[in-house]
């Protein structure tokens, strides 16, 4: 089976060199993933210079890995977030899903990708091994409460698929996000602006407003962090750090099957976590994309159970599934559940904390912050403001957090893994000479000999057996078996060690 979404294979991505020399733009966004690159297009059109930075590429971060779903439907339901936050912070954010959407279906018309977009309906429901008796009275409540606020929903006592009680939301959106990404980035270079991959962002001179990378040095007005999770830029270790700890990473699994012919639709259930699913119709047949299974990011040991879980699951709903791939990806969810879009400092702006909704708020924050960079007035900014006071996710946040002291701690007196008994191909934090090492085994059986502690606040990485990483299970931060960074908030890799 592959190890990969489907995305790449059938995309050929722009390709950009890295930064060289010195350059002089408008607005430096870091981050080449949709938030990046939707903002880059909507400030280029308002006729700003716009330079893009990303250390990979094109979608070669979490929107290479996304199930596309395009949707205002938020993962806390809807009923949930009116209990929390009141009816019009509930409306205002899902709103703002449907700005996001409305960005998304204004842009195709506009650079017409071949991204495969399709109007398709979206249905949640009752957990797939739950009492439907149990299920039906709490989502013909969803179903009220959504048209109360607005929005077009009905109840079904029976999905078509599951024959499980739902809510049918139609109208909503799939497509390829890569191929979406490509049409936008290939309409960003030219009249001062510019895309640099394999380009990873260094330190920033606060008061020069200059961001220096291994090849060169980009100056700027305003500052876009379109990272998943903020990076340093002018707010220093500190400031970064304490924002960071707003933000809680879990990791999430896919598989995609070739299944009998399905209407195409998008499905969510009302577990926790909850699991999803994208059916799609191509000339090969049907297939499906269901995932699931999320945890905290590094705090599960049996990363490959997961998988085997998610298979278990596909097999009891589709007995005659193929499957074809396995992936999995990373999301950002904060304590009251609306994602963090604003200006951290003065001209820097953050976008972050879309938990399962990457693709709808990723749009949408780039009008935002787009909005903001020009001076012009948006009704989200206080909702989403990244120094908001959330006084009802307050304990939210302390319980999220006890994750970094509790590990920084315990990590360090638990015992090391046996390096001997390392197999080709598995990684493990072992002790050598009296140190704990983070040590992979390659496939030829060299020792690659790392430092444990991530550099993001010190916490110790732990193995990642199914996706061959070393994980961080503190604050989230990803690296290769190798320790080469993948994913921050950490901004550089493992050190070797002898």
């Amino acid at each position: 089976m592959k190890k990969q979404s489907p995305w790449p294979d059938s995309v050929d991505l722009p390709r950009f060199p890295p930064l060289r020399g010195r350059i002089t733009a408008d607005v430096l966004i870091i981050g080449a993933g949709i938030t990046g690159l939707t903002a880059a297009w909507v400030l280029k059109k308002a006729g700003l210079r716009v330079v893009v930075i990303d250390q990979f590429g094109v979608g070669g971060g979490e929107t290479g890995r996304t199930t596309a779903h395009v949707t205002p439907v938020t993962d806390r339901r809807l009923s949930d977030l009116n209990h929390r936050l009141g009816p019009l912070p509930a409306r205002a954010f899902w709103e703002a899903g449907l700005e996001g959407m409305r960005r998304i279906d204004e842009t195709v018309a506009e650079l017409q990708p071949d991204c495969g977009l399709r109007q398709v309906p979206g249905y949640l429901i009752g957990v797939m091994d739950g009492d439907r008796e149990k299920e039906g009275p709490s989502l013909k409540r969803d179903a009220a409460l959504a048209n109360e606020l607005g929005f077009d929903a009905e109840f079904l006592s029976r999905d078509p698929v599951f024959a499980r009680p739902a809510v049918r939301f139609p109208n909503q959106r799939k497509f390829h996000p890569l191929r979406y990404l490509a049409g936008l980035a290939r309409r960003i270079p030219g009249r001062g602006s510019h895309i640099f991959g394999r380009t990873r962002a260094g330190e920033t001179d606060a008061d020069r407003h200059e961001l220096h990378a291994a090849g060169g040095v980009v100056s700027y007005e305003s500052l876009i962090m379109a990272t998943h999770v903020p990076l340093r830029g002018e707010r220093g270790t500190l400031g970064a750090a304490s924002f960071q700890t707003k933000l809680a990473a879990y990791s999430t699994y896919a598989i995609e099957a070739v299944v009998d012919d399905l209407p195409e639709a998008l499905f969510w259930d009302t577990g926790d976590p909850y699991l999803y699913l994208r059916f799609d119709r191509r000339e090969e047949g049907c297939s499906v994309i269901i995932g699931g299974e999320d945890h905290k990011t590094g705090q599960e040991p049996d990363t490959e159970a997961c998988y085997a879980r998610l298979g278990k699951t596909l097999k009891s709903l589709f007995p005659n599934a193929r499957p074809r791939r396995r992936w999995s990806g990373q999301v950002w969810e904060t304590a009251d559940g609306l994602p963090y879009v604003g200006e951290v400092t003065d001209r820097q702006f953050v976008a972050t904390g879309f938990a399962g909704n990457g693709m709808t708020l990723g749009s949408f924050s780039a009008g935002l912050i787009a909005d903001l960079v020009v001076g012009r007035k948006n009704p989200w900014t206080d909702l989403f403001s990244p120094d908001r006071k959330a006084l009802k996710g307050a304990w939210e946040y302390v319980r999220e957090n006890t994750d970094y002291p509790v590990r920084l701690v315990a990590d360090r007196l638990r015992p090391a893994a046996d390096v001997e008994e390392l197999k080709k191909g598995g990684g493990a934090v072992v002790r050598l000479k009296g140190k704990k090492r983070a040590v992979y085994l390659d496939e030829n059986g060299r020792r690659i000999v790392l430092s444990p502690v991530c550099p993001h606040l010190g916490c110790l990485v732990e193995w990642n057996d199914a996706e061959k990483t070393w994980d961080c299970p503190c604050h989230g931060s990803r690296f290769k078996a190798t320790g080469e960074l993948l994913a921050g908030p950490a901004e550089r890799g493992l050190e070797k060690a002898d």
